[in-house]
This record gives structure tokens, C-alpha cells and sequence, in this order.
């Protein structure tokens, strides 16, 4: 016979972006919980809500499964003494197991008899194996904790309630001071609290006192209400994923209203608009069916659809502030010269240990003209980003960046134009912050591409240079998404400059302002962020080998990754790479400045090796240069079945050691081959 568990943490108001991680982590800790103690069932459901976390689990067994374990002990002759008594080894060992020496047998391993014993264990029913249930919220994890009144015992806020109920039975259980009943609350204005009848009627019960507890109901109602929205005013509403995640974890009874405002703001930026509904009102925003904006806005109200006309009304004037705010600097800004913003860069501090905002600026146009020439760039592009370099963080200091930090670069790039600077510049300022999240957009243009390169390989090399060197998932600064970002541009950009040459030319450059260091943890730094390039089921051994050759050119080196991937399913990839290893690993014996002197040649097949190794090229795609090596595959083969390489002949030894260093010297601009695993 089974039964249906439901468990319920009332809490004080979660923050949003908690709520949904906490959501799915409860679920795998009730889970993982029920399967440690063999208490079967049919499926979980998790809900929540920004005042409560809950889970119920389906056909939950009324017992565990019964346990039989069979246990190795030590051998016979430890076991027993010389007249056939159990030694204390013995009786220590099944003591350990709750057993006695007549639960000992003896059994045969490989030919010697060992100390056996079975232990079995009866199940236990639900309702006791359930008492531990508050070790599952007690190991619960959050980002920030907190405590409150007398307790020691932190949680992501204070707890009021906690309902746990097996079919229509309450267990008696407590968590923290809370002691286990079927209450719990409903919605904090609308309802009251409520007897939970059974783990079946939850959704029912708090449903009566305006608390819808399955996130999925909560945002199908959300999104069907802006769409009843959107057909009745024919309009087009953008429902953003991660704002309407934040709105749902914001609500437990949600009901959607179009609010408006004054068309005077439309001669505002739109990004200024954009940014005052969604990023700080949390609102939805409103099109026509031609996409440009409408004077209006979608919000969620935590409630029912009663006196909704005042708090449309409350919604509209809180939202005029901010347009007011936004329209105010707008024509306060345009007053304002770039020439005069960037001179008062000096005076702010980019970091206290590395300098002004302006010194970081001037190191940055520097090695962005390093940049373009190595990328080709034409002298038109090469104009537009000294320009762009000499200005581009004047918009910090304006005041809609000063009231609005997420337009950085976009209120430049409008300023920028405004100023009668070329387009090319104040696309590369917008730019240059890109990207700004792990997967978030690149920059489109070339000019600002190389800004944005440039300015974070500064900001890398001077945080790291200083010793502020990021350290477990410990990253303030953001140097993981900076160095990320350089990754991505150089792939995408097809930028083809090779890492290790690129560091050691702007280590190599001399800056009164700061004097870079830590050079070898940049390119292990630098390395990790390819590594995090690679696809997500690239073997081990792939990862290592591309990560370990002498190429450090981004683009082929992810390249690269996939060709191997795609080799390594073909017939022939065993045996070429075996090879090639076997070549890597006896070149790592060859002495230093030791060139090939063919007159030491004794055999067909070391003029044949050095010849094919004189010949390799290695061009085209990497899956060409994968099948250029393969192909030596036989002549190496030959080489070693018919040469002994390590020789007593110091000459002739280090000869062949030769051959098969510059071999292996040219395969590993590819991959480091011994590291590719065959087995």
C-alpha cells in the first residue's frame, strides 16, 4: 500500500531569483533522501511560491525495502589462532557488524578462504524512517542566510510554518523552533491560514485564500493574462524570459494590468524607457503591431483583480518618477563635452591599487593599436579605434549613467553621435562593454571588437599584476567573464594571434601607470576559459591534448577540438595515434640543439621518416592536418619496427632522437598526441 507525503516550508519573502533554484534543489534533496533510505515512490512534484517551498511525493511505500548485505572480513588464517579460535580480528569485525562469530562462514577468493558474514535488516515503516525528515531542509543551501531571533542556526530567512502530511496524517516533526502541523498561510493580504485537509487537496486548499502554489499554473496565468492583454488592446507585449521568471517568483496570486504614461517620454531614448520598466519597475514592455513603443506598460499585481483602477493609478505615478529622472538627464547630459568628461577621468579611480579610469583608458588604446595591426584592420578602422579609445568611457560620468548603470556604452554611443563623432567610434563605445553576461551578444563591428579586446585584456593584466587574481569561484572583479569575452571574440572574429605571443608582446610594452606581472597564471588563466569554450561532452583526454600543443590560436585550437572528436570515431584513429605517441614520447629524450645529419642514416626507413617529416606542411583545416599526420602513420610504424632509436651510438641515438623531434615539434602545433587516450 502506498501513500502520498507532502512537506511545506512557510518562510518569510523569499528573494526572487532564490526561489526557483530552492525550488529544484528541494526536490533533488527529497529524492535523494528517499532513495538512501530505500523508501520507494512513483514521482516528485516540487512547487513554491515567495513565501513558501513545498514538495509531495506519489506512491510513497509504507516501508522500506528489506536489506541483505553480504561483508568481507579478514582471511581464515588472521580469523582463527593456531587452536582454532576466533581471533579478536574476528570477533572485532562482526561486533562491528551487530553480529556474533556464529554468523561467520567461510568463503573461497582466488583460492584463499575468507570471513563472511550476511546481515539482514527488516525495513521500517514510513512513518519512523520519515522522523529524519528535517535533515533534508537542515542541509538545504542558499547564496545568503540569515538568523533571527535566539537562533544560531542560519536560513535564507525566518521560518514560520512547516506542514508535512502522509496521506491526511500530520507527522509530528520539528524543524528549528517550528513544530509540524497542516497549517499553512495564504496570501499575506487576500487570505489567512489554512488547514492543508490531505497532500492531495494542496493546490485546492491554498487556492480559498488566493495562493497559487505550482509555479507552472502561476506563470501560465501570468502569460495568458498579457496575451488576454495584448489581443484586446491589439498591442504586442515582450514577455522576457528571465523578467517573467522574476515577476512569478514575485507573486502567489497573480493578476496582469496595462498601465501608461505621458507620450512626451517617448522622445527619450528608448533604452532609457526600456530600462526604467523592466530593470527597475519590473515591468512588461508594450508595442505596436509595427514594434515601436507604445506609451504603456504590463505589471503583475500580487492579488486579485479587485480596486485595480488604483493601483494602475500607484504603478503610473512610481514609473513617472523614473521617466521624469530619465528625460531630466537626457537634456542635462547634451550640455555636456566629451572633451570635458574625459579629462575629469583622472580623478576617478579605476582601482586603488591600479590607477585613475584614464591611465586604464590609455594603456587600453595602446594595445588597441597593437591589436589592429595584427588583425589587419584598415587604416579607416585603425582612425575610428584610436578615436574611440581616447573617449570611450566618458559616459560614465554623465548623469544617465550615473542614475541608470545599465545604459553604460549605449547612453555613449547616443551621446557620442550627438557630439558629431563618426558612427564607426560610437558603435565601437557601445560595443566595447560586450559581452556583458557568459552567453551574451559579441560585438558586430571590427573597431569595436578591438576595443572591447583591448579593454579587457588590460583590465585582466592589471588586476592580475597587482595580485588580485581570482581564487576558487571567489571573482569580483569579473576577470572569468572578461578573459571569456576575449576568448569568444578571438573565435568568432576569426582573430588568429596566437595567446602566447599575444602576452608576451603587450608584457613586453612599458607603461609608466603599471608594470604587468604574473604572466605564466594570465596564460593558465587564459587556457582555462578555451578549456570552458570546448563542447560540453569533449572528452577529457581531447580537452588535455588540444590544451597542451603549441598552438595557441583560439580559433584553432576549438577547431581543432572537433576534428579530433570527429577522428576519433574512425577506424583508423587507434592506430595513427599510437604512433604518433609513441614519436612524442621518446622526442621528450631528445637533447637540446641536436639538428639531423643524414650521413648517420643506417636504414631506408630513417631517410623515409625525415623526409616525410621535411615534407609535412600541415595545411588547410584541422581535420585536414589530423589526416595530413594520420597518414605518416605507416611510415612511423615502419620506423619503429625497423630502428632502434635508443642505441648505444651516442651519435646515431640522438640523431634519430632528432627525426623524431622536429616529427613531433610540428604534430603538436595540432595536439599533444600522448595524451589522447586509445584504450
Amino acid at each position: 500500500m502506498t501513500k502520498n507525503l507532502l512537506v511545506e516550508l512557510g518562510l518569510e519573502e523569499l528573494p526572487a531569483y532564490v526561489v526557483t533554484p530552492s525550488e529544484k534543489q528541494l526536490g533533488k534533496r527529497m529524492a535523494a533522501f528517499l532513495n538512501d533510505k530505500r523508501l520507494a515512490f512513483d514521482s516528485i512534484q516540487t512547487f513554491s511560491t515567495p513565501r513558501r517551498l513545498a514538495v509531495r511525493v506519489t506512491g510513497l511505500a509504507d516501508a522500506q525495502t528489506d536489506l541483505t548485505e553480504d561483508f568481507k572480513g579478514p582471511s581464515k588464517k588472521i580469523a582463527l589462532d593456531a587452536d582454532g579460535q576466533f581471533t579478536k580480528a574476528a570477533q572485532g569485525f562482526v561486533r562491528g557488524k551487530g553480529l556474533t562469530t556464529d554468523d561467520i562462514e567461510f568463503r573461497e577468493v582466488k583460492g584463499e578462504e575468507y570471513v563472511y558474514v550476511t546481515k539482514h535488516e527488516a525495513g521500517k515503516s514510513a512513518e519512523e524512517v520519515l522522523k529524519d525528515l528535517p535533515e533534508i531542509l537542515a542541509a538545504m543551501t542558499f547564496p545568503v542566510n540569515m538568523h533571527w531571533a535566539n537562533n544560531t542556526f542560519e536560513y535564507i530567512r525566518p521560518v514560520h510554518t512547516l506542514t508535512v502530511l502522509l496521506d491526511d496524517e500530520d507527522l509530528d516533526l520539528d524543524f528549528l523552533d517550528i513544530h509540524s502541523g497542516r497549517v499553512s498561510r495564504g496570501h499575506r493580504f487576500l487570505g489567512h491560514e489554512v488547514e492543508i485537509a490531505n497532500a492531495d487537496s494542496y493546490e485546492d486548499d491554498l487556492r480559498q485564500v488566493f495562493v497559487i502554489a505550482d509555479a507552472k499554473e502561476r506563470q501560465d496565468m501570468i502569460v495568458n493574462q498579457i496575451k488576454a492583454i495584448e489581443k484586446a488592446q491589439n498591442v504586442q507585449v515582450e514577455i522576457d524570459d528571465d523578467l517573467l521568471n522574476e515577476v512569478l517568483n514575485l507573486v502567489e496570486y497573480p493578476t496582469a494590468f496595462m498601465g501608461s504614461f505621458d507620450t512626451k517620454y517617448l522622445d527619450v531614448p528608448e533604452e532609457v524607457l526600456v530600462t526604467s520598466m523592466k530593470n527597475h519597475q519590473r515591468y512588461f514592455v508594450v508595442r505596436d503591431q509595427d514594434g515601436k513603443l507604445m506609451p504603456n506598460f504590463i505589471s503583475v499585481r500580487n492579488g486579485n483583480d479587485q480596486y485595480l483602477d488604483n493601483v494602475i493609478k500607484g504603478n503610473e505615478k512610481v514609473l513617472v518618477a523614473r521617466l521624469e529622472d530619465g528625460e531630466f538627464f537626457w537634456c542635462e547630459d547634451q550640455k555636456l563635452k566629451i572633451a570635458d568628461l574625459v579629462a575629469k577621468l583622472d580623478n576617478v579611480t579605476f582601482h586603488e591599487k591600479i590607477g585613475s579610469l584614464s591611465e586604464h583608458m590609455k594603456r587600453s588604446k595602446v594595445i588597441a593599436a597593437y591589436l589592429a595591426e595584427k588583425a589587419g584592420a584598415t587604416e579607416t578602422e585603425k582612425a575610428a579605434l584610436a578615436r574611440a579609445a581616447e573617449i570611450y568611457k566618458f559616459d560614465l560620468l554623465t548623469g544617465m549613467v550615473g542614475e541608470f548603470d545599465e545604459l553604460q556604452g549605449i547612453m555613449g554611443e547616443k551621446y557620442a553621435l550627438l557630439a558629431g563623432e563618426e558612427p564607426g567610434v560610437a558603435t565601437a563605445i557601445r560595443e566595447h562593454y560586450l559581452p556583458n553576461a557568459a552567453d551574451g551578444d559579441l560585438p558586430e563591428t571590427k573597431v569595436g571588437a578591438l576595443l572591447a579586446l583591448a579593454d579587457k585584456l588590460d583590465t585582466i593584466l592589471s588586476f592580475f599584476s597587482v595580485g588580485l587574481i581570482p581564487s576558487g569561484s571567489n571573482d569580483p572583479y569579473a576577470l572569468r567573464r572578461a578573459t571569456a569575452g576575449v576568448v569568444r571574440i578571438m573565435d568568432v572574429f576569426g582573430l588568429t594571434i596566437p595567446m602566447d605571443e599575444l602576452l608576451d608582446d603587450l608584457y613586453a610594452l612599458s607603461f609608466d601607470s603599471l608594470t604587468y606581472e604574473h604572466k605564466a597564471e594570465v596564460m593558465d588563466f587564459i587556457r582555462a576559459r578555451v578549456e570552458k569554450m570546448m563542447p560540453a561532452k569533449t572528452p577529457k583526454d581531447i580537452r588535455e591534448a588540444v590544451l597542451a600543443s603549441t598552438n595557441l590560436i583560439v580559433p584553432e585550437m576549438l577547431e581543432t577540438v572537433d576534428a579530433l572528436v570527429a577522428a576519433s570515431q574512425t577506424e583508423g584513429y587507434k592506430a595513427a595515434v599510437e604512433s604518433l605517441s609513441r614519436v612524442f614520447n621518446l622526442a621528450e629524450k631528445a637533447p637540446t640543439g641536436v639538428s639531423v645529419d643524414a650521413s648517420l642514416f643506417e636504414n631506408d626507413d630513417e631517410k623515409a621518416l625525415d623526409k616525410a617529416t621535411q615534407d609535412l606542411t600541415l595545411s588547410g583545416t584541422a581535420s585536414d592536418k589530423l589526416a595530413q599526420l594520420f597518414a605518416l602513420s605507416p611510415v612511423i610504424d615502419k620506423f619503429f619496427d625497423n630502428t632502434m632509436v635508443m642505441v648505444d651510438n651516442e651519435a646515431v641515438k640522438n640523431n634519430r632522437l632528432a627525426i623524431l623531434s622536429q616529427l613531433s615539434s610540428k604534430a603538436s602545433r595540432v595536439a599533444a598526441f600522448n595524451k589522447l587516450n586509445t584504450k
